[in-house]
């Protein structure tokens, strides 16, 4: 029998990804300070709906708000590891990251008793030597890639690429990945940003992107017998009330075409299972 999944995501970033870029001054921050309060709306609005999503938090926010961070976990949601700052590994070097990548698995367990089963790099940019750490600290899945638009898939390591060259493909590891798009992401559509180098514009109109969010699932409903689709929020960006009741309109959206709402760590559990059959 086909069965198409939904799977919906929050980046619990509060002020941490405004911190990373150097926007340290009061109004970027109580910018992305909202984000507790938009959390609370959208756990309130999973609770009304019966729905567990899965929560990527910063150790930094997990130390600064451990009480919005607690409702997270007694709303029985998932929570996965979003670094300890919110500064891309990229731009890391390799022993801060691995520094980075252990205090973030650190603060996750003082959460919630256990390490975490997956991660997200902040901004969706891995170094060369994150699969490793995740494989190192034991996790079972990343979602932090754009290989597949509906599929999961066992993710590389080690691939070799130059720009005037063939690319060499790396070894296939045990860690599933669980694919994102900027397309499905919030951020991008909504968030006004200036920076040196330019103006991220930003606020589109919810509808638009509500509908082009349903389309993407109807077309895997049509194209697929299994397939997973990966919504992206962030709690200050789809806070606020008319994104708040695009997400409604969403979840009720995916209800009515027969979508199964589940955790990231549920859907690469029953990747695994898939292909071990």
């Amino acid at each position: 029998m086909p069965r198409h999944i939904a799977c919906l995501s929050y980046d619990f970033d509060t002020w941490s990804g405004f911190a990373a870029r150097g926007m340290l001054t009061p109004t970027p921050i109580s910018r992305g300070e909202f984000g507790i309060i938009g959390a609370q709306r959208i756990m309130d609005l999973l609770a009304s709906r019966g729905i567990k999503g899965s929560w990527y938090i910063p150790g930094v926010v997990i130390k600064t708000y451990p009480e919005a961070c607690e409702r997270v976990v007694a709303g029985g949601h998932e929570v996965g590891h979003h670094g300890w700052s919110h500064v891309p590994p990229a731009e890391l070097s390799a022993e801060r990251e691995a520094e980075e990548f252990a205090l973030g698995v650190e603060a996750i367990q003082s959460l919630t008793g256990q390490k975490p089963a997956g991660y997200r790099s902040p901004a969706w940019d891995l170094s060369d030597h994150s699969i490793d750490l995740m494989v190192q600290h034991g996790l079972r899945y990343d979602s932090s890639m754009m290989g597949h638009d509906c599929a999961p898939y066992f993710a590389r390591r080690g691939d070799t690429v130059a720009a005037d060259k063939p690319m060499v493909f790396g070894e296939t590891t045990d860690l599933v990945e669980v694919p994102i798009s900027w397309s499905l992401d919030d951020h991008p559509h909504f968030e006004f940003f200036r920076t040196s180098s330019g103006v991220m514009p930003g606020l589109a109109n919810a509808s638009g992107v509500l509908e082009n969010w349903l389309a993407d699932f109807e077309y895997m409903r049509r194209t697929t017998d299994w397939g997973v689709m990966v919504y992206t929020f962030h709690p200050y960006v789809s806070g606020r009330g008319h994104r708040m009741l695009m997400m409604e309109k969403l979840i009720d959206g995916l209800g009515q075409m027969g979508a199964e709402f589940r955790t990231l760590d549920e859907v690469q559990q029953e990747f695994r299972t898939r292909q071990a059959g």
